[in-house]
């Protein structure tokens, strides 16, 4: 009978901030979302910015807000190095509109610079998203 369950890690330069037995990962990649599942056939990959959504063997959905780095899976184990990973409890709907409004705010006259001011906008109206759907959720 095939394994029903994988382990999966969660790295950043900060923390290790999980390292558990999952049944399902929802991960943001740089060019879109890709779910892994038990069995899964070995990967590489880069991370995007997005939400990270797990399901533990133990039962229960938990999400991040997970920003850049890379993924790997090889055989049952599946490892996440991020540059960052927030719980979704912990983001702030107005923490996120003031960012927001800071970024729409800024000028920029160089692409660099254009580009970091657009990742910042992108950044704060996840964080808005994400925020809002976990406090709708009557997860609190």
């Amino acid at each position: 009978m095939a394994k029903k369950t994988f382990h999966c890690t969660v790295i950043t330069p900060a923390e290790r901030l999980l390292d558990e037995e999952v049944t399902y990962v929802n991960i943001p990649l740089h060019d879109g979302l890709m779910g892994i599942l038990p069995g899964r056939s070995p990967i590489l990959a880069k991370l995007g910015l997005g939400e990270l959504r797990i399901t533990s063997a133990e039962g229960g959905d938990r999400s991040y807000l997970l920003e850049d780095g890379f993924a790997q899976m090889v055989g049952d184990s599946l490892t996440l190095l991020a540059k960052s990973a927030v719980p979704v409890e912990s983001l702030s709907e107005e923490e996120a509109r003031a960012e927001l409004a800071e970024a729409n705010a800024r000028n920029a006259t160089e692409g660099d610079a254009m580009r970091k001011i657009t990742r910042d906008r992108d950044r704060a109206r996840l964080k808005m998203r994400l925020a809002s759907s976990f406090r709708s959720s009557g997860a609190i």
